[in-house]
């Protein structure tokens, strides 16, 4: 049977190519390919579309089922879509002329955290389902859990540790935040987690563990890479991919590749991706910190998916060293796809996705130190990519993925029947 899905983002990949928006158009794609009915509705706002009176939607390509909802009017702290008389009121119209079976949504930002109550009350009968990509809901500090205190990750949240933080909001406003959101999230009837570790942290924040379901992502199938046939003399290559980020731990792994070149051991650094909406002062740390490597850096920028075999084929470890509880990064993914082992900080998600000297090896986050150990064992032990590589089990695909989110559509009860 077929059913009519509306899956919301917090931004359309054209226009900010982040894992979530990848991975919720990725799916919405799939939902279609498997003969469903789908709309992609990709909330944005003035850093990538400028308003058009009369409507806070726009059309994205010529296929009609993707669409951009101008939403800049925002409250971050609460997560709340403010503009009540304008946008919120486009979405009851489109509610109300598509009318959804199910709405899948990948995030609250931009379209309001008070998006799956107005679903309840349009289309009673609709399933809500929210995949939880970070935790935006839990942390103010947009959705990083790590101190505003120097780069110190934290364990959990409550209203006096926030006012920590931000110590210009009362504790008793983080109260009333985090109980709004809680109370607006009941309208959701399933959760979905991509990873065991995200899943843990929102039952520790009070989200009913029996409406969390587990989920990996996956990427669409494409032909692994080859195997670099090189030299034992030369030297290893390791590659990053991603947007350049303090988070994502770029800075780390530049000093980790100083410490490197320092040593004498041989290595290439291939750096991909773009530094979109990061400060000038960043973005100068990232030159300064890469001139220190030169010659062994190769800066390639910004980078589409389908140059990501060509990419992938050049190197022989992919560096994943974020210094957040990542979630379930779609790098690893791709790595994987290509049959690259994957270096990595041992937290979060990322360290349920790689298992350790199995499939890749573990680094301490945020430490360059450990991570040029780990990189200099990657260089020396010139045998452990390839075993490594080995190991690495067949790729979830995208099909299977969608399946599975279309099972749990097929199955689930709304939240008034198990309340």
């Amino acid at each position: 049977m077929m059913t009519r899905i509306l899956v919301v983002a917090h931004n359309h990949p054209d226009f900010h190519p982040g894992g979530t928006e990848i991975f919720a158009r990725d799916l919405f794609m799939a939902y279609k390919a498997a003969g469903h009915e789908a709309l992609f509705l990709a909330a944005t706002n003035t850093l990538h579309r400028e308003q058009r009176p009369g409507t806070s939607f726009q059309a994205v390509g010529p296929s009609g089922d993707e669409v951009v909802l101008w939403a800049g009017h925002f409250d971050r702290f609460n997560l709340s879509q403010v503009d009540s008389y304008g946008v919120v009121q486009d979405l009851i119209r489109l509610l109300e002329d598509y009318r959804p079976d199910v709405v899948h949504l990948h995030h609250l930002l931009l379209v309001g955290a008070e998006f799956p109550f107005v679903v309840r009350r349009i289309l009673p009968k609709a399933r809500i389902v929210l995949t939880l990509h970070d935790y935006y809901p839990i942390c103010h500090r947009d959705g990083l859990m790590v101190r505003t205190s120097g780069e110190e990750r934290c364990d959990r949240a409550t209203p006096s540790r926030c006012h920590a933080c931000f110590p210009e909001i009362t504790a008793d406003k983080f109260l009333l935040r985090e109980r709004q959101l809680k109370t607006l999230l009941r309208a959701v009837d399933r959760f979905v987690a991509p990873s065991a570790f995200l899943r843990r942290r929102y039952v520790d924040w009070g989200l009913p563990a029996d409406r969390i379901e587990v989920i990996e992502n996956a990427r669409p199938s494409v032909t692994p890479a080859p195997t670099r046939l090189v030299p034992p003399t030369a030297p290893v290559v390791f590659g990053y991919f991603g947007n350049l980020s303090r988070w994502k731990g770029v800075p780390v792994l530049l000093q980790a590749a100083q410490r490197l070149r320092d040593q004498g051991v041989p290595f290439e650094l291939r750096l991909h991706g773009g530094a979109p909406f990061q400060t000038d002062a960043f973005r100068a740390e990232i030159d300064r910190l890469a001139k220190a490597v030169e010659p062994d850096i190769v800066r390639l920028g910004a980078y589409t998916a389908d140059q990501v075999p060509a990419l992938m084929a050049a190197v022989d470890w992919v560096v994943v060293p974020s210094i957040w509880w990542e979630n379930a990064p779609l790098v690893i993914q791709e790595a994987f796809q290509h049959r690259r082992p994957v270096i990595t900080s041992g937290i979060g998600g990322m360290a349920e996705m790689v298992t350790d000297g199995v499939t890749g090896l573990h680094a301490a986050p945020n430490d360059p130190s450990d991570l040029a150990r780990v990189m200099r064992r990657a260089a020396e032990e010139r045998g452990l990519a390839r075993a490594m590589a080995a190991a690495i089990p067949p790729a979830r695909t995208m099909e299977a993925c969608a399946a599975e989110h279309l099972a749990l559509f097929a199955r689930d009860t709304r939240i008034e029947e198990v309340a």
